[in-house]
């Protein structure tokens, strides 16, 4: 009996994304042009094929009488059965960030993608939006308006059994470099911190850290040096900051400190990130303040604060104002040890903390009171009105499919 081998494959559909940005500049001017007469914007290119907008000022209709403003995107190039997602977003001018946004690709469509059948095939609104609303709205400004037209061309793709593969291990250089560090094999530099002594490889340094590179092999540096005194550092966070220079890894705080302390930890990570700083190693720093988002509580984050305007850490610092001044933290920040550190070291940023609870206590009021628009507003989606993707040319005439 014939042996039979299970096979598989796989049906991929995706979209390739674009967006362009249109602005209609003197807005007044372009009014009157008539129903049907529309400005169009630069050709643009997504997904392997050309599209336009169109913007109608008095509407596609003339049954319309001007009321509307019509806004349609095209297919521009030679195409058969393009599918596409669409996005249309009228930019609120005054910063609310209130902005009109008519989307498919953050909800479910019934009949799916939309299809273009050939070239001048059209989608979009024949009411985008009542025009004397429009004109009395912070979309415009200057007399001018601006739009923002995204576009998702499917694409399906067929990905089937690979007839060989060969396995390729993960990397190992780290634990090479680390195991080349430990046997002190080649090292031609001996650190002294505290009572402690630590070997190592100039070129390795020099390789990962400016500082280093400049203090060995630069205008004014020694490549003949063979000894460093370190003041500004414990040595465990001198041996951490070596573990990570050769690793590219943040290295394990308990298996350096044989504690298992969340407090340890998180002093320890300070520190680090202070030498990460003054070494210019930019990935350690990131890692340092990464874990000590990770560790945030509320004995913690006033130092962490601290710590994070001396060495211009600006996520790490937002994120620890946007916690200190959350209502249910505030009271347990202020009792902490390193709150009182912050008064006496960082009085500035008792400023911001006041500031940043001042504002959370108004989003919050501005969120209760807040009501949602009604639907009459925005314009008819032409889903409704039949066909989405009308054959027709800017000006109206229909295009024979060639």
């Amino acid at each position: 009996m014939d042996d039979f081998k299970d096979s598989v494959s796989k049906s991929v559909s995706e979209t390739v994304n674009g967006s362009h940005q249109f602005t209609i500049k003197g807005y007044s001017l372009a009014k009157g042009m008539g129903p049907g007469k529309c400005i169009a914007s630069d050709v643009f290119t997504v997904g392997g094929y050309d599209w336009v907008i169109y913007f109608y000022p008095d509407g596609k209709n003339p049954e319309d009488s001007a009321m509307y403003v019509s806004v349609f995107i095209a297919l521009a190039s030679e195409g058969t059965d393009v599918r596409a997602l669409f996005e249309l977003t009228l930019v609120d001018q005054s910063g609310k960030g209130k902005h009109k946004v008519h989307s498919h690709f953050d909800r479910a469509l019934e009949s799916g993608p939309y299809t273009l059948k050939y070239r001048g095939s059209m989608w979009g609104y024949k009411r985008f939006f009542r025009r004397t609303t429009l004109e009395t709205s912070d979309y415009i400004k200057d007399d001018c308006l601006i739009m923002n037209c995204t576009v998702g061309v499917v694409r399906t793709r067929l990905e089937g059994p690979k007839q060989c593969s060969i396995s390729v291990p993960p990397s190992e250089m780290g634990q090479n470099l680390k195991a080349l560090l430990e046997s002190e094999v080649g090292c031609d530099i001996i650190f002294q911190v505290g009572d402690e002594k630590f070997k190592a490889h100039k070129l390795i340094l020099a390789a990962r850290s400016p500082v280093f590179r400049a203090q060995f092999f630069g205008l004014v540096g020694d490549p003949n040096m063979d000894k460093v005194v370190v003041e500004d550092f414990e040595p465990s966070i001198f041996k951490a900051m070596l573990l990570f220079i050769y690793t590219d890894k943040l290295p394990d705080v308990q298996e350096i400190t044989g504690s298992s302390s969340m407090c340890m930890s998180t002093n320890m990570v300070q520190h680090l990130l202070a030498a990460a700083d003054l070494y210019n190693l930019d990935r350690l720093k990131v890692l340092c303040e990464a874990k000590l988002c990770e560790e945030l509580n509320a004995d913690t984050v006033a130092t962490t604060l601290a710590l994070a305007e001396q060495h211009h850490c600006a996520q790490l610092k937002a994120i620890c104002l946007k916690f200190a001044a959350t209502p249910a933290n505030l009271g347990a920040v202020m009792q902490s040890e390193g709150f009182r550190h912050l008064e006496e070291c960082c009085p500035s940023l008792l400023s911001e903390l006041l500031k940043t609870f001042a504002s959370g206590d108004e989003s919050l009021s501005q969120l209760s009171g807040r009501k949602r628009s009604g639907s009459s507003v925005y314009g008819i989606d032409l889903a409704a009105e039949g066909p989405v993707a009308e054959s027709v040319n800017p000006n109206g005439r229909r295009v024979r499919r060639r």
